[in-house]
């Protein structure tokens, strides 16, 4: 089992496969609009524009449990995240990352890159994983990880 086996819907509400990102190497992460880490949005944008002709995406999942910030709706959600910082990446719909509700992505994720003290759920908003061309989760990042600083990790995935 990779990543590329999951399915998601768009913030469009076009399905999704992840197979069509098979054989790239990308960032998941997931994100909020109201969070103290929301300017992330800038890293993340600038490490998908810089690695993207490499084979490389950011896919991005709107999450609203953790302290309900991420309250807005799809078009909400779209309009701020290209106004406020030019995302280009895609973005999916918003998801549940832990619970009984947590999209199978997630889940997966929790399991194959677990936190600090082993810990499978997602902790807060803009977590993220790097997984390689084979669709195999490589490394875990705290929110407080800028995307910035991952430079050289997504390097050795390319």
């Amino acid at each position: 089992m990779n990543v590329f086996d999951f399915e998601a819907i768009r913030l469009d509400g076009r399905p999704a496969s992840l197979v069509d990102w098979r054989g790239q190497a990308l960032l998941i992460v997931n994100t909020a609009s109201k969070c103290g880490f929301t300017p992330q949005y800038a890293g993340l944008e600038a490490v998908h524009r810089r690695y993207h002709d490499r084979g490389f995406s950011v896919i991005g999942f709107p999450c609203n449990q953790f302290g309900g910030q991420e309250p807005g709706g799809a078009d909400e959600i779209a309009q701020f995240c290209e106004l406020s910082y030019g995302v280009s990446f895609p973005m999916m719909a918003k998801v549940d990352v832990n619970g009984p509700k947590a999209h199978p992505l997630f889940v997966y994720l929790g399991r194959a890159r677990p936190g600090l003290l082993g810990s499978r759920s997602i902790k807060w908003n803009f977590t993220k994983f790097l997984i390689g061309r084979d669709g195999v989760p490589c490394a875990r990042y705290a929110p407080i990880e800028r995307p910035e600083t991952l430079a050289g990790a997504i390097e050795t995935v390319l």
